[in-house]
């Protein structure tokens, strides 16, 4: 769906530097301390409106929230839910990362969340897949040790592609889940598409990898 352009994003987004990291590169290393307090990282890849990064930064104190989003028409929403709950442990940045090791150190990041991610159904976007081995290269790169890569998405064909992705990085599949909101998991904070295609009867597939 073509989302309707908001010429004063912008601006706003300009506006909001206590939400929004205006220059994320120059953070390399340092990213806690735009933070209250200093603990454990947590990267949201593709923000969107902000529900999963509002309810996860609710719920979770004990972490700081990061969330990146390329799309000035929907970031807007996420800083209006962050403003509107003053939450100090959720911070955004406004950019299209090519490569996440450019913006955060080595073992600068606890957890990195991929929902609902842009399957690239085409071969021939197999590379823009954000489980395609060169992104796995970066999360590995930035991610602590113990970090974990949490996935969620509705393709199937994505979700399946993805484990065969992990599993031939060498990576260790923790919890594959077929169909999340059957867990009752009271720990999963819905994205806006999660709840969408839930109401429709699609089940969520979820997924939890770590490079140890």
């Amino acid at each position: 769906m073509r989302l309707r352009n908001k010429p004063w994003a912008e601006g706003y987004i300009k506006e909001h530097t206590a939400i929004v990291e205006q220059t994320p590169y120059d953070r390399k290393g340092s990213w806690n301390s735009i933070f209250e307090k200093q603990q454990p990282i947590a990267l949201e890849i593709g923000t969107g409106k902000g529900r999963f990064i509002e309810g996860m930064a609710i719920k979770n104190s004990d972490l700081n929230f990061i969330g990146i989003e390329r799309d000035k028409n929907v970031i807007v929403s996420a800083i209006e839910k962050i403003k509107e709950q003053q939450l100090t442990n959720a911070k955004l940045m406004h950019e299209n990362a090519q490569d996440l090791r450019d913006m955060f150190a080595e073992n600068e990041v606890d957890r990195i969340y991929l929902n609902f991610s842009d399957p690239w159904p085409k071969t021939r976007h197999e590379k823009r897949r954000l489980t395609f081995h060169t992104f796995l290269e970066q999360y590995k790169s930035v991610l602590h040790d113990e970090g974990q890569i949490i996935m969620k998405t509705d393709n199937r064909k994505l979700f399946e592609y993805s484990l065969v992705s992990f599993s031939q990085f060498g990576m260790k599949l923790e919890d594959v889940t077929l169909d999340l909101h059957a867990l009752e998991d009271e720990t999963n904070v819905m994205t806006e598409y999660e709840e969408k295609f839930s109401n429709k009867g699609q089940p969520i597939y979820r997924c939890i990898a770590s490079f140890k």
